[in-house]
Protein backbone atom coordinates (compact mmCIF):
# COMPACT_ATOMS: atom_id res chain seq x y z
CA UNK A 1 0.00 0.00 0.00
CA UNK A 2 1.48 3.54 -0.71
CA UNK A 3 1.16 6.30 1.32
CA UNK A 4 1.05 9.63 0.50
CA UNK A 5 2.32 13.09 2.37
CA UNK A 6 2.50 16.27 1.19
CA UNK A 7 3.56 19.76 2.79
CA UNK A 8 4.56 23.19 1.51
CA UNK A 9 7.83 23.43 -0.28
CA UNK A 10 7.95 27.07 -0.86
CA UNK A 11 6.12 29.59 -2.48
CA UNK A 12 6.68 31.15 -6.01
CA UNK A 13 7.35 34.76 -6.62
CA UNK A 14 3.40 35.27 -7.20
CA UNK A 15 2.92 33.87 -3.59
CA UNK A 16 1.84 30.47 -4.93
CA UNK A 17 2.02 27.44 -2.81
CA UNK A 18 4.40 24.84 -4.34
CA UNK A 19 3.47 21.48 -2.88
CA UNK A 20 5.97 18.21 -2.64
CA UNK A 21 4.40 15.05 -3.17
CA UNK A 22 5.89 12.21 -1.21
CA UNK A 23 4.30 8.56 -2.26
CA UNK A 24 6.38 5.77 -0.38
CA UNK A 25 5.33 1.93 -0.92
CA UNK A 26 5.85 -1.17 1.66
CA UNK A 27 9.30 -1.98 0.70
CA UNK A 28 10.66 1.89 1.86
CA UNK A 29 11.26 2.73 -2.10
CA UNK A 30 10.07 6.60 -2.81
CA UNK A 31 9.12 9.19 -5.65
CA UNK A 32 8.54 12.99 -4.55
CA UNK A 33 6.81 14.92 -7.29
CA UNK A 34 5.92 18.61 -7.02
CA UNK A 35 3.21 20.95 -8.23
CA UNK A 36 5.73 23.39 -9.85
CA UNK A 37 6.08 21.82 -13.40
CA UNK A 38 3.96 18.71 -12.50
CA UNK A 39 7.53 17.67 -11.60
CA UNK A 40 9.61 14.53 -10.05
CA UNK A 41 11.95 15.96 -7.96
CA UNK A 42 13.32 12.47 -6.12
CA UNK A 43 13.30 8.78 -6.66
CA UNK A 44 14.77 6.38 -3.76
CA UNK A 45 15.22 2.69 -5.09
CA UNK A 46 17.50 -0.12 -3.38
CA UNK A 47 20.29 -1.34 -5.41
CA UNK A 48 21.10 -4.95 -5.83
CA UNK A 49 22.47 -5.33 -2.33
CA UNK A 50 19.24 -3.23 -1.35
CA UNK A 51 21.13 -0.18 -0.41
CA UNK A 52 18.44 2.87 -1.14
CA UNK A 53 19.93 6.29 -3.57
CA UNK A 54 17.98 8.99 -4.85
CA UNK A 55 18.31 8.11 -8.51
CA UNK A 56 16.83 11.10 -10.68
CA UNK A 57 18.54 14.44 -10.82
CA UNK A 58 17.03 17.47 -9.17
CA UNK A 59 17.61 20.64 -6.54
CA UNK A 60 17.87 21.34 -3.12
CA UNK A 61 15.61 24.20 -3.02
CA UNK A 62 12.49 24.63 -4.76
CA UNK A 63 13.58 28.08 -6.00
CA UNK A 64 16.28 25.94 -8.43
CA UNK A 65 12.92 24.97 -10.50
CA UNK A 66 11.71 28.50 -11.82
CA UNK A 67 12.96 28.25 -15.68
CA UNK A 68 15.90 26.14 -15.28
CA UNK A 69 17.16 25.37 -18.81
CA UNK A 70 17.40 21.04 -17.86
CA UNK A 71 13.64 20.93 -17.45
CA UNK A 72 14.69 18.68 -14.77
CA UNK A 73 11.80 15.99 -13.81
CA UNK A 74 9.05 18.36 -15.13
CA UNK A 75 6.13 17.69 -17.62
CA UNK A 76 6.47 20.12 -20.38
CA UNK A 77 4.33 21.24 -23.08
CA UNK A 78 2.29 22.14 -24.97
CA UNK A 79 4.51 20.66 -27.22
CA UNK A 80 7.86 18.53 -26.09
CA UNK A 81 10.95 18.98 -28.11
CA UNK A 82 11.46 21.21 -31.32
CA UNK A 83 9.47 23.29 -33.81
CA UNK A 84 11.62 24.02 -37.10
CA UNK A 85 11.95 28.04 -36.88
CA UNK A 86 8.72 28.20 -34.53
CA UNK A 87 6.54 27.66 -37.41
CA UNK A 88 3.71 25.98 -38.16
CA UNK A 89 0.62 25.60 -39.66
CA UNK A 90 -3.06 24.13 -38.51
CA UNK A 91 -5.91 23.57 -39.91
CA UNK A 92 -4.60 26.14 -42.94
CA UNK A 93 -3.78 29.06 -40.74
CA UNK A 94 -0.16 29.58 -40.05
CA UNK A 95 1.05 30.00 -36.17
CA UNK A 96 4.03 31.85 -35.40
CA UNK A 97 5.79 30.73 -31.69
CA UNK A 98 8.17 31.85 -29.92
CA UNK A 99 12.09 30.69 -31.41
CA UNK A 100 13.57 30.10 -27.72
CA UNK A 101 16.19 27.40 -29.02
CA UNK A 102 19.03 28.55 -31.64
CA UNK A 103 16.55 29.12 -34.60
CA UNK A 104 13.70 26.77 -33.02
CA UNK A 105 10.73 26.90 -30.42
CA UNK A 106 11.59 24.23 -27.99
CA UNK A 107 9.27 22.83 -25.42
CA UNK A 108 6.33 24.47 -25.54
CA UNK A 109 8.38 27.87 -25.22
CA UNK A 110 10.01 29.84 -21.93
CA UNK A 111 6.28 29.81 -20.00
CA UNK A 112 5.51 26.22 -20.60
CA UNK A 113 4.07 23.87 -18.73
CA UNK A 114 7.23 23.11 -17.06
CA UNK A 115 7.71 25.91 -15.53
CA UNK A 116 4.23 26.70 -14.03
CA UNK A 117 2.21 25.65 -11.00
CA UNK A 118 -0.45 23.42 -11.54
CA UNK A 119 -3.59 22.42 -9.40
CA UNK A 120 -2.98 19.29 -7.48
CA UNK A 121 -4.61 16.60 -5.32
CA UNK A 122 -4.35 13.43 -3.61
CA UNK A 123 -6.60 10.50 -4.57
CA UNK A 124 -6.85 7.49 -2.86
CA UNK A 125 -3.01 6.11 -3.79
CA UNK A 126 -2.12 8.62 -6.65
CA UNK A 127 -1.67 12.31 -7.26
CA UNK A 128 -3.64 14.33 -9.93
CA UNK A 129 -2.40 17.70 -11.61
CA UNK A 130 -3.53 19.76 -13.46
CA UNK A 131 -3.42 22.88 -15.63
CA UNK A 132 -5.47 24.93 -18.51
CA UNK A 133 -4.00 26.55 -21.09
CA UNK A 134 -5.72 29.33 -22.84
CA UNK A 135 -6.64 29.97 -26.05
CA UNK A 136 -3.31 31.87 -27.49
CA UNK A 137 -1.05 30.75 -24.73
CA UNK A 138 2.63 30.86 -26.16
CA UNK A 139 0.99 31.56 -29.39
CA UNK A 140 -1.09 28.06 -29.88
CA UNK A 141 -4.67 28.22 -30.77
CA UNK A 142 -7.38 26.26 -28.40
CA UNK A 143 -7.68 26.48 -25.10
CA UNK A 144 -5.98 23.36 -23.66
CA UNK A 145 -7.37 21.22 -20.17
CA UNK A 146 -4.36 19.08 -19.03
CA UNK A 147 -3.86 16.77 -16.43
CA UNK A 148 -0.67 14.42 -15.49
CA UNK A 149 -1.52 11.55 -13.37
CA UNK A 150 0.84 10.24 -11.26
CA UNK A 151 0.56 6.35 -9.69
CA UNK A 152 2.96 4.20 -7.69
CA UNK A 153 3.44 1.07 -6.93
CA UNK A 154 4.80 -1.42 -4.75
CA UNK A 155 6.43 -3.11 -7.46
CA UNK A 156 8.34 0.12 -7.62
CA UNK A 157 6.78 1.28 -11.14
CA UNK A 158 5.75 4.96 -11.44
CA UNK A 159 3.22 5.64 -14.36
CA UNK A 160 2.23 8.77 -15.33
CA UNK A 161 -1.03 9.62 -17.71
CA UNK A 162 -1.05 12.78 -19.45
CA UNK A 163 -4.64 13.74 -20.58
CA UNK A 164 -6.15 16.55 -22.41
CA UNK A 165 -8.69 18.34 -23.66
CA UNK A 166 -9.40 21.39 -26.85
CA UNK A 167 -11.87 23.69 -27.59
CA UNK A 168 -9.75 24.38 -31.20
CA UNK A 169 -7.59 21.89 -33.21
CA UNK A 170 -3.98 22.44 -31.58
CA UNK A 171 -0.78 20.49 -31.24
CA UNK A 172 -0.10 18.31 -28.12
CA UNK A 173 2.92 16.77 -27.41
CA UNK A 174 3.55 15.99 -23.46
CA UNK A 175 5.93 14.00 -21.96
CA UNK A 176 8.31 14.06 -18.67
CA UNK A 177 11.79 15.57 -18.45
CA UNK A 178 13.28 13.04 -15.63
CA UNK A 179 17.06 12.60 -15.81
CA UNK A 180 18.31 9.43 -14.70
CA UNK A 181 21.65 8.26 -13.26
CA UNK A 182 21.51 5.10 -11.32
CA UNK A 183 24.63 4.72 -9.50
CA UNK A 184 23.05 7.88 -7.69
CA UNK A 185 22.58 11.59 -8.18
CA UNK A 186 25.59 13.25 -7.69
CA UNK A 187 27.76 10.49 -8.28
CA UNK A 188 28.76 11.79 -11.64
CA UNK A 189 29.04 10.63 -15.70
CA UNK A 190 26.18 8.62 -17.05
CA UNK A 191 28.14 7.55 -20.30
CA UNK A 192 28.82 3.55 -18.60
CA UNK A 193 24.94 2.86 -17.56
CA UNK A 194 24.38 0.29 -20.56
CA UNK A 195 20.91 0.73 -22.48
CA UNK A 196 18.92 -1.34 -24.73
CA UNK A 197 16.09 0.37 -27.16
CA UNK A 198 13.17 -1.62 -28.83
CA UNK A 199 14.36 0.48 -31.41
CA UNK A 200 15.84 -0.76 -35.21
CA UNK A 201 15.33 2.99 -36.80
CA UNK A 202 16.06 6.24 -36.02
CA UNK A 203 15.31 9.62 -37.08
CA UNK A 204 18.08 11.81 -39.26
CA UNK A 205 18.34 14.61 -38.21
CA UNK A 206 19.27 17.92 -38.83
CA UNK A 207 22.22 20.17 -38.27
CA UNK A 208 19.53 22.49 -36.27
CA UNK A 209 18.45 19.31 -34.66
CA UNK A 210 15.18 19.06 -36.69
CA UNK A 211 14.46 16.00 -38.56
CA UNK A 212 14.69 15.34 -42.35
CA UNK A 213 11.69 13.10 -42.48
CA UNK A 214 14.17 9.92 -43.50
CA UNK A 215 14.16 6.99 -41.41
CA UNK A 216 18.13 5.21 -40.80
CA UNK A 217 18.41 1.52 -40.20
CA UNK A 218 20.35 1.84 -36.62
CA UNK A 219 22.02 -1.51 -36.94
CA UNK A 220 26.05 -1.07 -37.15
CA UNK A 221 25.21 2.62 -36.06
CA UNK A 222 26.43 4.18 -32.81
CA UNK A 223 22.67 4.74 -32.26
CA UNK A 224 22.13 1.08 -32.64
CA UNK A 225 21.25 -0.11 -29.10
CA UNK A 226 18.82 -3.62 -29.67
CA UNK A 227 21.31 -4.87 -27.36
CA UNK A 228 22.84 -3.04 -24.25
CA UNK A 229 25.48 -0.89 -24.89
CA UNK A 230 27.26 2.17 -23.01
CA UNK A 231 26.74 5.92 -24.47
CA UNK A 232 30.51 6.14 -23.84
CA UNK A 233 31.76 4.63 -27.32
CA UNK A 234 29.70 6.47 -29.43
CA UNK A 235 29.45 9.93 -27.63
CA UNK A 236 31.72 11.86 -30.34
CA UNK A 237 30.73 10.02 -32.98
CA UNK A 238 30.00 11.92 -36.70
CA UNK A 239 26.84 9.62 -37.26
CA UNK A 240 23.99 12.06 -37.83
CA UNK A 241 25.59 14.59 -35.76
CA UNK A 242 25.99 13.03 -32.16
CA UNK A 243 29.13 15.49 -32.18
CA UNK A 244 27.55 18.35 -33.62
CA UNK A 245 25.13 17.73 -30.61
CA UNK A 246 27.87 17.54 -27.90
CA UNK A 247 26.57 13.80 -27.38
CA UNK A 248 22.52 12.45 -28.00
CA UNK A 249 19.89 14.10 -28.39
CA UNK A 250 18.03 11.78 -30.71
CA UNK A 251 14.60 10.50 -31.46
CA UNK A 252 14.39 6.52 -31.64
CA UNK A 253 11.43 5.61 -33.00
CA UNK A 254 9.74 2.71 -31.14
CA UNK A 255 9.64 -0.55 -33.00
CA UNK A 256 5.92 -2.50 -33.01
CA UNK A 257 4.23 1.45 -32.27
CA UNK A 258 0.39 1.12 -32.20
CA UNK A 259 -1.87 4.16 -31.58
CA UNK A 260 -2.89 4.12 -27.88
CA UNK A 261 -1.42 0.57 -26.93
CA UNK A 262 1.54 0.89 -24.18
CA UNK A 263 4.67 -0.95 -25.19
CA UNK A 264 8.13 -1.79 -24.41
CA UNK A 265 10.71 1.13 -25.03
CA UNK A 266 13.83 -0.39 -23.76
CA UNK A 267 15.67 -0.33 -20.31
CA UNK A 268 18.72 1.61 -18.72
CA UNK A 269 21.17 -0.41 -16.64
CA UNK A 270 23.91 0.78 -14.30
CA UNK A 271 26.09 -2.64 -13.86
CA UNK A 272 27.89 -1.64 -10.14
CA UNK A 273 24.87 -0.77 -8.57
CA UNK A 274 22.72 -3.48 -10.49
CA UNK A 275 19.48 -0.75 -10.52
CA UNK A 276 17.73 -0.90 -13.57
CA UNK A 277 14.64 1.35 -15.23
CA UNK A 278 12.59 -0.37 -18.10
CA UNK A 279 10.56 1.89 -19.99
CA UNK A 280 6.88 1.49 -21.02
CA UNK A 281 5.15 4.30 -23.16
CA UNK A 282 2.22 4.70 -25.73
CA UNK A 283 4.33 7.04 -27.57
CA UNK A 284 5.83 6.60 -31.23
CA UNK A 285 9.64 7.52 -30.16
CA UNK A 286 11.62 8.05 -27.20
CA UNK A 287 13.86 11.19 -27.00
CA UNK A 288 17.51 9.84 -25.59
CA UNK A 289 19.68 12.92 -24.17
CA UNK A 290 23.09 12.22 -22.32
CA UNK A 291 22.57 15.62 -20.20
CA UNK A 292 25.02 17.39 -23.00
CA UNK A 293 24.50 20.57 -21.20
CA UNK A 294 23.79 20.31 -17.92
CA UNK A 295 26.99 22.00 -16.49
CA UNK A 296 25.16 25.08 -18.29
CA UNK A 297 23.65 27.62 -15.36
CA UNK A 298 22.59 24.79 -13.15
CA UNK A 299 21.28 25.53 -9.53
CA UNK A 300 22.52 23.78 -6.22
CA UNK A 301 22.04 20.26 -6.67
CA UNK A 302 19.89 17.61 -3.98
CA UNK A 303 23.78 16.61 -2.74
CA UNK A 304 24.83 20.49 -2.74
CA UNK A 305 27.06 20.34 -5.77
CA UNK A 306 26.33 21.01 -9.60
CA UNK A 307 26.19 18.73 -12.21
CA UNK A 308 28.36 18.44 -15.15
CA UNK A 309 27.57 16.99 -18.15
CA UNK A 310 26.79 13.70 -18.76
CA UNK A 311 25.58 13.51 -15.00
CA UNK A 312 22.29 12.09 -16.18
CA UNK A 313 20.33 10.31 -19.06
CA UNK A 314 16.52 11.22 -20.42
CA UNK A 315 14.47 9.20 -22.16
CA UNK A 316 11.62 11.16 -23.32
CA UNK A 317 8.74 9.38 -24.76
CA UNK A 318 7.05 11.76 -27.14
CA UNK A 319 5.89 11.52 -30.51
CA UNK A 320 8.53 13.03 -33.10
CA UNK A 321 10.02 16.06 -33.09
CA UNK A 322 8.72 18.69 -35.47
CA UNK A 323 5.51 16.39 -36.37
CA UNK A 324 2.99 19.29 -37.13
CA UNK A 325 5.29 20.45 -40.14
CA UNK A 326 5.70 16.24 -41.40
CA UNK A 327 2.33 15.12 -42.78
CA UNK A 328 4.34 11.71 -42.65
CA UNK A 329 5.06 11.21 -39.03
CA UNK A 330 2.23 10.37 -36.71
CA UNK A 331 -0.29 13.33 -36.21
CA UNK A 332 0.75 15.43 -33.13
CA UNK A 333 -2.78 17.57 -33.53
CA UNK A 334 -5.94 17.06 -31.09
CA UNK A 335 -9.12 18.18 -32.25
CA UNK A 336 -12.24 19.08 -30.10
CA UNK A 337 -14.40 16.37 -28.79
CA UNK A 338 -11.38 14.13 -28.72
CA UNK A 339 -9.16 13.05 -25.69
CA UNK A 340 -5.07 12.81 -25.48
CA UNK A 341 -4.30 10.06 -23.33
CA UNK A 342 -0.50 8.70 -23.72
CA UNK A 343 0.77 6.94 -20.51
CA UNK A 344 4.58 6.46 -19.63
CA UNK A 345 5.85 3.86 -17.21
CA UNK A 346 9.28 3.92 -15.27
CA UNK A 347 9.48 0.17 -13.93
CA UNK A 348 12.49 0.09 -11.52
CA UNK A 349 14.29 -2.79 -10.54
CA UNK A 350 18.03 -5.34 -10.01
CA UNK A 351 19.82 -7.39 -12.17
Amino acid sequence: MVQIEQHVWGMTPEGEAIIRYTLRNDSGAEVQLTNYGAAIVSVKMPDREGRMADVVLGYKHPEGYFFDGAASGKSVGRCANRIAFGQMTVEGKEYRLEVNNGVNHLHGGTKNFANRIWESRVETNRVVMSLVSEDGDQGYPGELCVEAVFDFDDDNALEITYLARTDKTTVVNLTNHVYFNLAGEGSGSVLDHELRLNSSKILEMNERQIPTGKLLDAAGTPQDFREFRSFRPGISSEFNHIRDFKGYDHPFVVDGWKPNILGEVGTLREPRSGRSVTVLSSQPSVMIYTGNWLAGGCPETKSGGRYADYDGVAMECQNYPDAVNHPEFPSPLLRPGETYCQKIVFRFGTF
